[in-house]
């Protein structure tokens, strides 16, 4: 079968690797704002203003405000909500625990959506999607290793509840996915989260210095910009092709964090985060097929 004209895999492929450097800034940016003070409502609010400005320019370019016509509005503030609800957890894991591990912990988000789109969307998981996630699973108790002490149990504990909620999220998106445009769903999520984190600052706004005000503006900054090249790399190549990339933003999450903040990460986050790696990959993988074989099943029924 011919490539669609607009596919350009290896640029695909390039845009996930940028877009997993941003992000590992952006959460090594969110940790170092806390260090000086910042509020994670504040970190918040400024992130958001970044990808609103950024969405805005997406649709600009793309295909107009005449698209961000929706029914949906319910269904898009409950998004809302619950993505904030989960920005908030992740960002809370990435101040609590060390970058790598945090990061590590997050890649357990695929692992939950099986989970979640089996029971919720009633999909048909095989043993190859739930042999993944019980592995998953376990990579994840090799990393927080209770009887180790070295990671914080509270810290692990909003890490997976951070990534459940991630997962919620993922599920909520595919649903919205039947009948809304991606741009619909990131721009309305950026600017509608605007208003009740607006509401919030009036308590918990602060100066800041100029060093911390250029952080923030770096981290929003990256955010956005992650969000950009996150739905171009979609355009341009297939899921199963450009996701694989995300786990690049381990190594970056090392590196920042041993470089910024000290943080060598522990025997046991290197122990289990390839297990969590495979497992996601794995499930990534296998629906990769499931969706070939669908298309395929259509192609002979069309004649």
């Amino acid at each position: 079968m011919d490539r669609p004209i607009n596919e350009r895999p290896l640029a695909g492929v390039a845009l996930r690797l940028v877009t997993a450097l941003l992000l590992a800034l952006m959460f090594a940016l969110v940790k170092l704002a806390a260090t000086r003070g910042v509020h994670l409502v504040e970190t918040l609010f400024y992130r958001q203003i970044g990808s609103a400005v950024c969405a805005t320019a997406l649709v600009i370019i793309g295909p107009g405000f005449s698209s961000l016509h929706t029914k949906r509005v319910g269904t898009h503030v409950s998004r809302m909500a619950l993505g904030m609800l989960a920005m908030a957890l992740n960002f809370l894991a990435i101040i609590l625990l060390p970058l790598a591990e945090a990061t590590a912990i997050g890649f357990s988000v695929p692992i939950l959506s099986t989970v979640l789109a089996a029971l919720v969307l009633g999909e048909a998981t095989g043993k190859w999607r739930w042999g993944a996630t019980a592995a998953g699973f376990a990579g994840v108790l090799l990393i927080i290793h209770p009887s180790d002490g070295q990671i914080p149990l509270q810290g692990a504990a909003v890490a997976l509840v951070g990534a459940l909620a991630t997962a919620c999220v993922t599920i909520m998106i595919r649903q919205l996915g039947v009948t809304e445009r991606a741009t619909t769903t990131v721009f309305l999520f950026a600017v509608t989260s605007l208003l009740p984190l607006g509401i919030l600052m009036l308590w918990f706004v602060q100066s800041h210095d100029p060093v911390t005000w250029l952080i923030l503006a770096c981290m929003a900054l990256a955010g956005g910009i992650a969000q950009l090249t996150l739905t171009a790399s979609l355009r341009l190549a297939p899921v199963a092709l450009v996701m694989p990339m995300d786990y690049t933003s381990l190594l970056w999450a090392t590196l920042l964090g041993m470089w910024i903040f000290a943080q060598t990460p522990t025997v046991w986050m290197w122990l289990g985060a390839p297990v969590i790696i495979t497992s996601g990959l794995v499930i990534v993988w296998r629906e990769h097929q499931l969706a070939k074989r669908v298309r395929s099943s259509i192609s002979e029924l069309t004649p």
